[in-house]
């Protein structure tokens, strides 16, 4: 079996002309937007700050883990056969995987970060500089390349695939390839049981512990000023936690829950596609200091015009 088929969106076949402008607008905003945060948290020595450099992380990964699965589907969208090849299959469920895990690390580093910025403040400089902030994203794309890596070679190895080679869904997913199994699925279900808590619920429950004794530090300041301020630091972040995990397990309690495959596509399209769109969304709109960085940079011109000066003054400075 070299080649597979993506069924796509099934029942939902007449509507596909429709979804196709609908995502292709999702997917240009979203990579815009997560350029725009970078290119701007990048030029202002303002946003270089460890919250800023993990954000920057975190809308350089959303850039890929859209470009992973939504151009092979809005090509899908617009034709009849939806083939990839089993290499490519696998491939892209290693970026999916990877960048997923990467991303649940990220959030928690985030969390992390804010913690030590309002529960440990004195010592937050020096605890947080620039050094360990690099060991930490460092680890955190390693970690989540090497743990994708592990579960899908179990994966390719555990499975026989044989029979109908079509995957009813609209990208390689774990779930409908192993019911293309004609083999014993236990090792590969174990392994993705396995992964899914080390990848998903512990960062989630230590990012949990990290707002609740944020949140109870909050409420010992004095003022009400002080509170505002403080929470206004981890408000984004917190907004972004929400959206990501409660997309996440609305899916996931929805696809246990139910045997709709058509109702587990359309919801596996919020972490995969409208996910990677909030962020900047929600970090343009909420955080003041991006708002006035970003509203500065439109200023002076062009988002073109502004990384070609950015990028020339950077051979400058090498010249020099």
């Amino acid at each position: 079996m070299n080649l597979l088929i993506l069924l796509g969106f099934g029942t939902l076949q007449e509507w596909q002309l429709l979804m196709f402008p609908l995502f292709l607008a999702v997917y240009l905003i979203t990579l815009v937007g997560n350029f725009l945060i970078l290119v701007v948290i990048s030029m202002d020595k303002k946003l270089h700050t460890p919250m800023y450099f993990f954000l920057g992380n975190l809308s350089f990964l959303e850039i890929w883990y859209t470009a992973n699965l939504t151009p092979k589907m809005l090509v899908d969208l617009l034709r009849k056969e939806k083939i990839i090849s089993l290499t490519g299959c696998f491939i892209q469920l290693y970026i999916f995987c990877a960048l997923g895990t990467v991303e649940c690390f990220l959030l928690l580093l985030m969390s992390y970060d804010r913690y030590l910025a309002i529960c440990n403040p004195l010592h937050y400089a020096k605890m947080m500089d620039w050094s360990y902030c690099f060991k930490l994203a460092a680890g955190t794309w390693l970690w989540g390349f090497l743990l994708a890596a592990g579960l899908n070679y179990i994966v390719a190895t555990s499975l026989t695939l044989c029979g109908p080679n079509q995957v009813d869904h609209f990208f390689c997913d774990l779930t409908p390839l192993l019911k293309l199994s004609c083999s014993d699925t236990h090792p590969a279900e174990m392994a993705i049981f396995v992964a899914c808590f080390a990848v998903s619920l512990f960062p989630f429950l230590l990012t949990i512990t990290s707002y609740i004794k944020i949140i109870s530090t909050i409420l010992k300041i004095p003022s009400s000023s002080g509170k505002v301020k403080a929470f206004s630091t981890c408000s984004s972040h917190l907004t972004i936690v929400t959206i990501f995990y409660g997309m996440l397990g609305v899916t996931y309690s929805v696809s246990i829950g139910t045997q709709s495959v058509e109702l587990n596509k359309i919801l596996s399209l919020l972490y995969t596609v409208l996910t990677p769109l909030f962020n900047p969304i929600v970090y343009s709109l909420r955080n003041k200091e991006v708002q006035e960085v970003l509203t500065k940079f439109l200023r002076k011109g062009s988002v073109f015009s502004n990384l070609q000066y950015y990028l020339s003054s950077i051979q400058t400075c090498k010249k020099e």
